[in-house]
Formats: structure tokens, sequence, C-alpha cells
């Protein structure tokens, strides 16, 4: 798990975890101590925004399980409803909360679905997860028809990065960052070389300036003849 503290009021909205394109790799250079939360171990470390103000965010970054399927669903449809909704319409939207979005339970169960809590709130909060996979279903949670979870060879297929959903009162704060980050670097550490992702049309910007391609636009059958766009995009790991 990874622990960000806060040591300063500062309005959140005016920090950012990355800016100009820092990365995790590069907080992770700054003082850090290793500290625990609720017995779980955390790495704390200390960053800078817009001067010489430091700040440490109260935010942590752990396993996601099974107990926290109730309180991920509600957070999920509040994502897709509030932070796609420039991209997709209303419609499209309801069919794709009840037919292709949702819990992947088997990503939970294999270990590779992060969940982010704000520690800042008493108890902590689920603000944000997403997670990557071994397995070969591109997109969609427990409810959609099309997944296949046979596993893929790391040696010549690309891992998965799926899933990835932030609270739109917590959007835009680096968050997705750190999220996309872990993922990659469990991935790499499982021996996969390149990684693939379904993503909607709402995160192809943030994916774009992460290393992402576009491959292809898939076209998701919803009912009613509604489609639901998502973009395969993949990079190669250097």
């Amino acid at each position: 798990m990874i622990f960000f503290g806060r040591s300063a009021r500062v309005p959140m909205p005016q920090l950012r975890f990355e800016p100009e394109g820092v990365s995790l790799k590069t907080y992770a250079t700054l003082p850090s101590k290793e500290l625990t939360h609720n017995g779980v171990r955390l790495l704390r470390f200390a960053a800078a925004a817009g001067g010489p103000c430091t700040f440490t965010m109260a935010f942590a970054l752990r396993l996601a399980t099974h107990a926290d399927i109730p309180v991920l669903r509600q957070l999920i449809e509040r994502s897709v409803r509030e932070l796609q909704i420039d991209d997709y319409t209303p419609r499209q939207l309801d069919y794709a909360l009840r037919l292709v979005y949702g819990v992947d339970t088997q990503l939970i169960a294999d270990g590779t679905y992060f969940a982010v809590e704000d520690l800042g709130i008493t108890p902590p909060v689920i603000v944000a997860c997403g997670g990557w996979s071994k397995r070969r279903t591109l997109f969609g949670g427990d409810a959609y028809a099309a997944r296949q979870d046979s596993l893929l060879n790391p040696q010549v297929e690309p891992a998965k990065i799926r899933a990835f959903f932030v609270h739109p009162e917590w959007a835009r704060r680096g968050i997705g960052s750190i999220l996309l980050t872990a993922c990659e670097e469990a991935a790499i550490a499982d021996g996969f070389t390149r990684l693939e992702m379904g993503a909607t049309l709402t995160g192809v910007p943030f994916y774009r300036t992460k290393g992402y391609a576009e491959l292809e636009t898939i076209d998701v059958p919803l009912e009613d003849g509604e489609v639901l766009p998502i973009v395969r995009m993949a990079r190669q790991v250097p």
C-alpha cells in the first residue's frame, strides 16, 4: 500500500501529484518513511507544489477486497454518470452500467485490483479504483457477456489495464496516474512487456499522455440498437 499523508490544509484542487509529467518514481526519491495504517504497511513520501510549500497527500493505495464490492459499485455508477456524460448519451450510460461496466470480481480474486482511500476522512473512504489483468478480458465487469477469463502468455501477449473509475469529487488530482503506475509496475513484474486496455472515450486523452496509442474503436453492442464505443489502446514497455 502507498500512503500520501497531508501536512497542510491546502485546497485539494490546487495540488498536483504529477506536475509536468513527474513520475511516481521521482516522488519516491523524496524524503520518506515507512509506517502503518490499521496494521497495513504503508509508504509515506512528501511532494512540493507551487513553491516551497511541502505537503503530503492523505491517500492510501491498497488491494481491493470482496468486502469493498458494495462501495465499488456505488463509486463506479457515480463516476460513469458524472464523468462520462460529455462523451456518451444518458441512454448509452444506462445500458452500459447494466450490461458492460461494473465490478470484475475476478480481478479482486486475482489480487490485481486496487482501491484508493482518502485517509483524511474517518473512516477512510474509497475514492477510486483500477487494476490490471493477466486474463484475456479487455474490459467489462461481471455482467459483461463477452468475457474471456483464460490466462494470457506474458511472453507474447499484453497484460490488460482494467476498470479505472474515480469519484467525481476526487477527479483530476493525479489519482489516476498513481493507479496506472501501480498497475503497470505490477504487470511488468509479472513478466509482461506490453500493456493494452479498452478505454472509454472519456479516458482516451489521459491514456494518450501516458504513452498509449489508439489501435481501433470497438462498438460494443448494448440494446435497442445502441452501441458503446470503446477504444483499444496499447503501449510497449521500454
